[in-house]
């Protein structure tokens, strides 16, 4: 420990502390840009700069580690200048449109100027007039806006492994882009939005999908349903002043009726489904000796990185659609039946935390008749949190509602698929019983879950040892897709979740992700999970009487129509 003084409050923080973190033990915030704390320090930004006693110049509080005896003071009128004028001259080249940004009042460059109390500039803003990339479904750049903070550059390069975003150009030209200037849809991007979720400003963002959805709504001859996804319901409450983790379930669930949804129904209850025949798929694999080890098939992000970057491994993945898709499959080609309705009648909501779902749901593939897509709009968190505010509801001021049958009754392992190792963690309850025909001394299978980046259990199946795996983020995906063309991979079992922490970190969730914040949402996850009196998929009792009614069994020919689809070799 070191003893040091901040704004003439003496405390103790460990040695190699930085004055950054060091200022938020003592209750001081300092302003930052380019600093995440996921990330790697970059000082490039310099909005964070102190006074240190005996230093001749100011120093950056994100990368000054503190000493014996250190003296800092924070708030000086030559600091105060200094950030001042650094936020004024990114403002000079910054696209000065905030009042119809889509990120107004949510945009970290906008909150540091208010806070300085900038009210005009000195300097001529030149404002250069960039292409705008908005060439897919998912994510948008505007590089007017981009402030070059490089928190993109590394989220993409260090945490996905992927490095499709760099610096380019010199001097005052320099932009962050695409090599060659291309767009996000002609490289090899995979529409997971952990790019978005960093951006300090609206360089990327999802591309907004809520005037579809507001048509939609208002058009009398629609039957608009929406569902809700696992991880949407321990973070939505963030964006309406909650704590992180706070699970907002009834609340959400009267806020979608309150904006006029016909029907609010759980893409748990397909989560629940995708358990069904995920967990008979690896039975059937595990005993005809099909290909192993089988990958998950849940994450669309994680679906775009092997159809491109591994394709010659699609055989290992699985054929199950993801929890969303199924929905809308059942959406159109069951629910909409037992209505009445024709397919083109029911119009098909998801809200996701994950901006790759867009991509997904636009897929070919995912059509039940060829002709509408099975789920019409996919809203991140953050849009729906857009439309709530549109429509002046109070959240805080519901009273908390039910889901919707059919699909409204879902299980705690449903609920954990929001969590990295919740997928696995839902599977093996499911597969271990139908193995054994045993009842689980104890439903937590805690070697799967946290957030280290790959972790590895074993499960008795009556004698026979498997081996499971469980991997989040893309570059911890390549090392076991790596391992599995090597032939040294000995799982029967591997699932991948594209975005840190899983979906509860995805690219959709709202702004001020952090690992601190992931935490605090799985951890919510796993307390819904205990809370509900349903733990496992297959005891489920809507999930049987789906099979009884429709799909006949597992693996069946009507569910391998509706659940199952094929992907695709991308890698040109």
């Amino acid at each position: 420990m070191v003893n040091i003084t901040i704004n003439n409050k003496k405390i103790q923080v460990p040695e190699g502390t930085t004055i950054l973190n060091a200022a938020k033990q003592a209750g001081i915030d300092i302003p930052v840009l380019c600093y995440h704390p996921d990330l790697d320090i970059k000082a490039n930004c310099r909005i964070c700069v102190v006074e240190v006693e005996g230093a001749r110049t100011l120093q950056t509080a994100c990368s000054t580690r503190v000493w014996e005896g250190m003296a800092v003071r924070t708030n000086t009128p030559k600091v105060r200048q200094a950030r001042k004028i650094i936020v004024e001259l990114i403002l000079a080249g910054h696209e000065m449109d905030c009042t119809y940004c889509k990120r107004n009042n949510r945009c970290d460059l906008q909150k540091i100027a208010a806070d300085l109390g900038i009210r005009e500039n000195p300097f001529r803003h030149v404002e250069r007039d960039l292409e705008r990339d908005t060439s897919g479904p998912s994510l948008e750049r505007n590089p007017n806006k981009c402030i070059k903070c490089g928190r993109c550059i590394q989220m993409c390069g260090k945490v996905q492994g992927l490095s499709l975003l760099d610096y380019a150009g010199r001097s005052d030209e320099v932009e962050i882009k695409p090599a060659f200037g291309k767009y996000l849809t002609d490289i090899a991007c995979v529409a997971c939005g952990q790019c978005a979720v960093v951006c300090p400003v609206a360089a990327i963002t999802e591309k907004e999908d809520i005037d579809r959805v507001w048509e939609a709504i208002n058009d009398p001859d629609k039957v608009v349903i929406v569902q809700t996804a696992p991880a949407v319901r321990v973070a939505l409450g963030e964006e309406f002043g909650f704590e992180p983790g706070k699970v907002v379930t009834g609340k959400m669930v009267a806020a979608l009726r309150a904006l006029g949804f016909d029907k609010v129904f759980d893409t748990d209850f397909t989560a629940d489904l995708t358990i069904i025949e995920e967990g008979n798929e690896l039975l059937q694999r595990l005993s005809n000796g099909g290909v192993l080890p089988m990958l998950t098939s849940c994450s669309p992000g994680w679906i775009n990185f092997i159809e491109q970057y591994y394709p010659e491994l699609l055989p290992h993945v699985s054929t199950c659609k993801s929890p969303q898709q199924m929905f809308g499959a059942l959406a159109k080609g069951y629910y909409a039946a037992k209505i009445g309705k024709r397919p083109e009648d029911i119009f098909s909501v998801s809200i996701m935390p994950c901006t790759a779902k867009k991509y997904e749901a636009q897929r070919p593939e995912m059509s039940v008749d060829g002709k509408n897509p099975d789920v019409d709009v996919v809203l991140t968190t953050r849009e729906l949190a857009k439309m709530l505010r549109q429509a002046g509801i109070n959240f805080d001021a519901l009273e908390e509602e039910e889901y919707d049958a059919p699909f409204g009754l879902s299980t705690g392992a449903a609920v954990i698929f929001g969590a990295t190792g919740g997928v696995m963690e839902a599977a093996l309850r499911t597969v271990y019983e139908v193995v054994t025909g045993k009842t689980l001394p104890s439903l937590d299978f805690k070697d799967v879950r946290g957030l280290e980046g790959i972790k590895e259990a074993t499960v008795d199946l009556n004698g026979t040892p498997v081996k499971v795996a469980v991997a989040h983020t893309l570059a911890n995906a390549r090392k076991l897709m790596e391992l599995i063309k090597s032939g040294k991979a000995d799982y029967a079992f591997i699932e991948i979740m594209c975005c840190p922490g899983g979906c509860i970190g995805g690219g959709g969730q709202p702004y001020g992700t952090t690992n601190e914040v992931r935490k605090k949402r799985i951890a919510a996850i796993y307390e819904a999970d205990r809370d509900l009196p349903i733990r496992k998929s297959h005891e489920n009792p809507a999930i049987k009487k789906l099979y009884e009614e429709f799909l006949g069994e597992p693996l069946g020919e009507k569910s391998h129509h509706l659940l199952h689809t094929h992907y695709n070799d991308r890698k040109a």
